[in-house]
């Protein structure tokens, strides 16, 4: 079995809290090939990053660090719940900083993955961060177009409107206004004419037992929202994103748009070494968790980061 440590290193101005992810039979004396695991929106290093994809990892041989985001979970960094594409990315790095230090991690070794807009962070951070020598996303999503589109129900300028004025009367002292990305449950969802599969799923994932965590708040500080309306994860990768990629995908579409994510980002990226997994019959949030899926991720992530690690 692996077994897991609680770290905590230097960020920006702040502590980022994080879980590393040791395999069977750990020996401080060997330099491991390793990987920077970055969760979810909304999500938190407990869940899928963490004790499903670092957990299977480690239990390969890799060392994984799964860490908390700036202003979420654990980690500091005020206000709370902030969600800003560029300090996401800027984690990332942050994250292999810490890895370097350690005398079992191979430096020359460091792989990285990220699920949902975990997987855009990921994607993005390699393009500037060359210490990731390979890297895989996990329906993986591009969280500037995701809230250019649906998150503001296709009227950015007006989103953007609104979040200037919340953020000018927060300023002035009102109260922060944090929203909750999702419905309290799959039924109320349902109640309110909710009917995409990645909003009622994602419910399902992360308000229920299944997924539940206490840092997992799926909340994010609306006023701060207007950084990612800018931001493209994908922004120069036919020049930039070099390195191997694998891109993984469920073949159910739902609102969060991690398929058409996947194919434009495989399409557009300047990897030579670049390859796409589809998922057939599973969706955005059964690659989260469900054994199946999940098993066909590992099956082919594992022996891509043994050959290029």
């Amino acid at each position: 079995m692996s077994h897991v440590q609680n770290v905590s290193y230097q960020n920006l101005g702040w502590e980022t809290s994080a879980d590393l992810y040791l395999p069977p039979a750990f020996d401080e004396k060997r330099r491991y090939p390793t990987i920077v695991s970055t969760h979810p929106i909304g999500s938190c290093k407990e869940q899928t990053s963490g004790n499903v994809y670092a957990k299977a990892l480690a239990e390969q041989g890799f060392v994984v660090l799964a860490f908390d985001a700036s202003f979420q979970g654990a980690s500091g960094g005020a206000p709370r719940y902030i969600e800003d594409p560029a300090i996401r990315v800027s984690d990332i790095r942050f994250a292999i900083d810490y890895l370097v230090t350690l005398p079992y991690v191979d430096a020359e070794r460091i792989g990285a993955i990220g699920v949902c807009g975990g997987g855009g962070y990921t994607i993005h951070a390699a393009m500037t961060d060359h210490r990731i020598k390979a890297l895989v996303s996990i329906t993986g999503v591009n969280f500037g177009r995701l809230i250019r589109e649906s998150f503001s129900e296709f009227d950015p300028i007006g989103a953007l409107q609104a979040m200037a004025q919340q953020r000018t009367a927060e300023a002035q002292g009102a109260p922060r206004h944090v929203i909750d990305y999702l419905p309290p449950t799959v039924e109320e969802g349902r109640n309110n004419g909710i009917n995409d599969i990645d909003v009622l799923e994602a419910t399902d994932y992360y308000k229920s037992p299944r997924g539940q965590q206490p840092n997992g708040a799926t909340s994010g500080l609306f006023s701060f929202n207007s950084a990612a309306m800018g931001w493209d994860a994908f922004l120069q990768a036919e020049v930039l994103l070099t390195q191997p990629l694998m891109v993984i995908i469920g073949d159910k579409p739902g609102g969060f748009g991690a398929y058409r994510d996947g194919w434009e980002i495989y399409g557009r990226t300047a990897s030579k070494d670049k390859h796409i997994v589809v998922a057939e019959g599973w969706s955005h949030y059964d690659l989260y968790d469900q054994p199946e899926p999940v098993r066909q991720a590992l099956d082919a992530l594992v022996p891509f980061f043994r050959e290029r690690l």
